[in-house]
């Protein structure tokens, strides 16, 4: 998806601001990197030329958009034609040369040049209309590959990336030195569509130089390697706001080591696991930087939440990757399986063990809190994913929980995958709910059964969505009992859990027409599993459940035009956006 490209400064507005230097009645200055220009509210009385580098504004606070400013466009214009305050925030994103026009000098040159206000108008309109579209952030194109210790290649690790974005077809330039003036550092970012600069463990004044100039930063480091490994000062070094953590693991690692030091010594705001020399993992985070990444979000829906492991495998048949994972209730266990690296024979036997083969929820207790004690489901979580956290998953992963203290759902990007999966799950009424300290965690169905919404903040590139919480789930036949008690308990009826648990599951997960219709317009393909005839609550369901799944997943992909990596599709020539302007950053969760 391109955005529209506002028209650039031409002839006028570079005359004027080339005379001024010219004449001696303005003069150019630098902006470093990360450094603020003017805040919002501010009062404007001049206008800025930007000769070379990269300046971004943040608009608003409530929900916030951000513009990029490229050579040879004004900025301040705006506030000084309206006579107002500045209506945003202006921070540089490189190391910036600007030339600055008084405000009195600008118009009476423009009573004589008609065309600078003209240009400056256009300007205007231009930004105007692209603050105005819900448009997705532009992809990231400029990083620094840094080493954080001796051991890692941050020249090896930039020239492998480099070789998956080629085999995407994009240009690329690896470079780990250069004169390293803003006029070099806006060549090259002009010359290709992406630019990795490498950065070995003891370049220190290189790196300085070069965070200043990048939208993003790659810290590298070895799984088997610790953070206490840095020295002192090294630990302490300032990264750019948007840092991830690239993990490099053995080939052979059954799991990633590492995860939880280093993202607690460094705050990254992503981390990804890579394994030495296997291309998948490297191609992974290609695709990730160019922004077709694959992401996959799984609805809640209990039983019928086995459609979910035939999308899979239809997926996988077809040769989509699956990068990026999120999901609620039975829909995040089906996704953590895939993010723990479980393939189709080792997904299928799990979920059969832990669900199908026996009703997870058969603990029935006196129902003071829940109808089910949910120590089957503990023990059936804790069998399968261990003591492996988010942060350990081969692929980055979320699930979305209720919290009942405050009303708003939490998304679980960090901590241990079998207490996260369990709050996800706890449907009000059938199990317990989750502490976690003061706040009570219950299923995220709650608020959110399909988060997409989640996935799009957190993501660049495609999202593929299964909805299985739509379509009819309960009728009269479903919650018709036996004649008795006893009956219901001599007939064996019991271990699929009376009635009143298909009705809690389906009106914990059911989803006004507004919000599904929302949270399917945020995918780039929606696959619907016709499920009427697989009861919410019959775990036994396996088989129809999966085979509505494939089918529904064939029928999808068999609509598309083109392959699922193009879909959605930022322009990755445009301008790239760094995030937060300094000192203005949210607090980021991990992932």
């Amino acid at each position: 998806m391109t955005r529209p490209q506002r028209p650039r400064a031409s002839s006028s507005l570079a005359r004027f601001f080339q005379a001024l230097i010219a004449e001696g009645e303005a003069w150019p200055f630098c902006l470093p990197g990360g450094t603020t220009l003017y805040r919002t509210g501010e009062i404007s009385d001049r206008v800025y030329f930007l000769r070379t580098g990269r300046l971004a504004a943040r608009i608003g606070e409530a929900n916030p958009r951000t513009v990029t400013i490229r050579p040879g466009e004004t900025v301040g214009e705006m506030a000084l034609l309206a006579e107002t305050p500045h209506a945003a925030t202006v921070y540089a994103l490189r190391d910036s040369e600007l030339v600055a026009a008084p405000r009195d000098l600008f118009f009476d040159h423009a009573r004589s040049d008609p065309d600078l206000l003209i240009e400056l108008a256009k300007l205007v309109l231009g930004r105007t209309r692209e603050t105005a579209l819900a448009s997705p952030p532009q992809a990231r194109r400029v990083f620094a590959a840094m080493a954080l210790t001796p051991a890692v290649s941050a020249r090896d690790f930039a020239a492998g990336l480099a070789s998956s974005l080629e085999r995407l077809g994009h240009t690329v330039q690896v470079l780990s030195d250069g004169p390293a003036t803003p006029e070099w550092f806006a060549n090259v970012e002009q010359a290709s569509e992406f630019v990795l600069y490498a950065v070995e463990h003891d370049r220190s004044v290189w790196r300085a130089l070069v965070t200043r100039q990048v939208d993003g930063a790659m810290l590298l480091a070895r799984g088997r390697d610790r953070p206490s490994d840095q020295p002192p000062s090294e630990r302490r070094t300032p990264w750019p706001a948007a840092a991830d953590l690239i993990l490099i693991q053995d080939p052979m690692a059954g799991a990633p080591r590492g995860a939880s030091d280093w993202v607690n010594a460094l705050v990254p705001e992503r981390i990804f696991h890579v394994r030495e020399g296997l291309a998948a993992d490297i191609d992974r985070l290609g695709r990730t930087v160019a922004g077709r990444a694959v992401a996959l979000v799984l609805s809640g829906g209990a039983a019928r939440a086995y459609a979910h492991i035939g999308a899979v495998q239809v997926l996988r048949e077809a040769g989509i990757p699956i990068d990026v994972l999120g999901g609620v209730s039975m829909g995040g266990i089906v996704g953590a399986g895939i993010a723990m690296g479980w393939d189709d024979g080792e997904l299928d036997d799990r979920i059969r063990k832990a669900f199908v083969n026996s009703s997870p929820i058969h603990d029935f207790t006196l129902p003071f809190v829940a109808i089910a004690r949910g120590e089957t489901v503990r023990q059936r979580l804790a069998e399968h994913f261990g003591d492996r956290t988010i942060t350990e998953l081969w692929r980055p992963f979320f699930c979305v929980s209720t919290n009942l203290t405050d009303g708003t759902q939490k998304i679980h990007r960090q901590g241990l995958v079998r207490e996260a999966l369990r709050a996800s799950l706890s449907l009000p009424g059938v199990l317990p709910p989750v502490a976690d300290g003061e706040d009570i965690l219950v299923d995220g169905a709650v608020l959110n059964n399909f988060p997409t919404d989640v996935m799009r903040t957190l993501h660049e590139g495609p999202i593929i969505g299964v909805d299985v919480g739509s379509g009819r789930s309960i009728g009269a036949a479903e919650i018709e009992g036996p004649a008795s008690a006893l009956q219901w308990v001599g007939s064996g009826a019991w271990r699929d859990g009376a009635p009143i648990v298909s009705i809690l599951i389906r009106a914990a997960t059911i989803t006004a027409h507004h919000q599904a219709f929302a949270a399917h317009e945020l995918t780039d393909v929606l696959i619907q599993p016709k499920l009427d005839d697989v009861e919410i609550g019959d775990w036994r369901a396996y088989e129809p459940a999966v085979a509505a799944g494939r089918r529904a997943t064939l029928e999808a992909l068999d609509a598309l035009d083109r392959p699922v990596t193009e879909l959605g599709l930022t322009d990755a020539t445009s301008d790239g956006l760094a995030g937060d302007p300094p000192n203005m950053a949210p607090d980021r969760p991990l992932a």
